[in-house]
């Protein structure tokens, strides 16, 4: 046996005797059940069933001697496997013994620290009547309508024009770039950059030629950096009309009151903020973890971690949808971080892991149930499908129990480590970024 780290290389044995042995004894449960013509069920001569089943089973049963070997060594050389071993046969002849080489890595030894010595901070927001106000403004501009504007003057920002268009580039029009009674808030910023404000200061009844160029990154690639010209008819001039917040509006919203809403959105918030505390508080017990454990990590996990991570990056290149920090860098640079990004990972998952081995953590079927009915609360009136789906599909509930399982052990290991708490504004909760001095 050769050791590198978390590499091993192992070289095993196989005595023939005992591969024989096996054999005969494939071959004797076989015969006890075999049809051959002209014997009795159990009854054919055992150099009959050799020369008819020895070749079909000899795989089969080298397969199975040879798990359990590897089996064997790893318990005797103390491996506990991080990913599938790769085996190799060496020697495999009549009469021999049976040799191969197994190549593997092992998970490592992780000894967790204390985790009541580690400490944190716990970001705390409290919902304040202003944050209801807010939120209650935000609900009316949501419900907000149009009405018709009858004065006659000309379209300034803040406006709602009705509006008919035809795009055309180099003379021809482009799919998508026509539309009817289409109601455009001026000043909104929903069109191409450029075309509203060439709509300020028109009349109804206009018809205007904007001139606009599509930006670099636009979603629909053949349109991405051309120049297009629109034809637009201004309809109608409108504006914006926002419900009155009283206790009419709460009822909207399944309330009986006005003071009811409120109270239905403090609770919301409340769990909102509690969300965004606790996914902070994650992080920072994430960061105290990695700075307090440094252990090497099997390679071949970092690696398909890697593969994952570098995945989602080409998909969002081509997508067009990287962020300016990842336009600015090399594919070099970026797979440097990106591997110690894996790498950190797979090192927070393997001392996860242990400490939930340590501390007799499982994940009970009540937490996958919960988890569906958090999932189905989701989608109302579609519980029914999403309880079918995840019963149907071992796959996705299996995908559901890992994130699952990990939230289960942060949430065990922040109820132990020592924590002081920070108050925030509902603004600085959200705009909180630990990485920024």
């Amino acid at each position: 046996m050769t050791k590198s780290k978390l590499a091993h290389e192992l070289h095993v044995k196989i005595p023939a005797v005992e591969f024989a042995a096996k054999m005969d004894a494939k071959l004797a449960e076989i015969q006890k059940e075999a049809k051959i013509q002209g014997f009795r069920p159990g009854q054919a001569p055992m150099n009959l069933i050799k020369s008819k089943y020895e070749s079909a089973v000899k795989g089969e049963v080298l397969d199975a001697i040879v798990n359990e070997y590897i089996t064997k060594t790893f318990h005797e050389n103390k491996i506990r496997p991080a990913l599938r071993p790769q085996v190799e046969l060496t020697v495999f002849e009549d009469g021999k013994d049976i040799e191969f080489k197994v190549n593997v890595e092992a998970l490592p030894t992780i000894k967790p620290a204390e985790l009541k010595d580690l400490e944190i901070q716990k970001l705390v927001a409290d919902v304040t009547d202003d944050d209801v106000g807010k939120a209650l403004d935000k609900l009316a501009a949501s419900r907000k309508t149009t009405e018709v504007i009858n004065e006659k003057r000309p379209t300034k920002e803040g406006d709602v024009v009705v509006i008919d268009f035809v795009g055309s580039i180099d003379g021809k029009e482009f799919r998508g770039g026509k539309g009817n009674d289409y109601y455009l808030a001026l000043g909104s910023n929903t069109f191409i950059p450029g075309f509203e404000a060439q709509l300020v200061g028109k009349n109804i009844g206009d018809h205007v030629d904007v001139s606009v160029t599509f930006p670099d990154n636009y979603h629909a690639k053949e349109l991405a950096g051309k120049q297009a010209l629109f034809k637009v008819v201004l309809k109608e001039l409108r504006q914006f009309k926002t419900p009155e917040i009283n206790d009419d509006f709460a009822k909207q919203f399944g309330a009986d009151g006005l003071e009811k809403l409120k109270g239905m959105i403090r609770d919301e918030l409340d769990k909102e903020y509690k969300t965004i505390a606790r996914q902070h508080a994650k992080r920072a017990l994430l960061d105290v973890l990695a700075e307090k454990h440094s252990f090497e990590v099997p390679e071949g996990m970092v690696n398909l971690e890697f593969d994952a991570i570098w995945k989602q990056f080409e998909d969002a290149k081509k997508a067009n949808q990287l962020d300016e920090d990842e336009k600015k860098k090399s594919d070099d640079e970026l797979k440097k971080e990106y591997r110690a990004i894996a790498e950190r990972r797979v090192r927070l998952g393997l001392l996860l892991a242990e400490i939930a081995n340590e501390h007799k953590i499982v994940l009970t079927q009540d937490d996958l149930t919960n988890a569906i009915m958090a999932e189905a609360r989701r989608l109302p009136g579609q519980e029914k499908m999403v309880f079918e789906y995840y019963q149907k599909n071992p796959k996705a509930l299996d995908a559901l129990r890992a994130p699952l399982f990990e939230e289960k052990v942060v949430d065990f290991i922040l109820g132990v480590v020592k924590s002081t708490e920070k108050k925030l504004s509902a603004e600085e909760l959200y705009a909180y970024n630990p990485d920024k001095k």
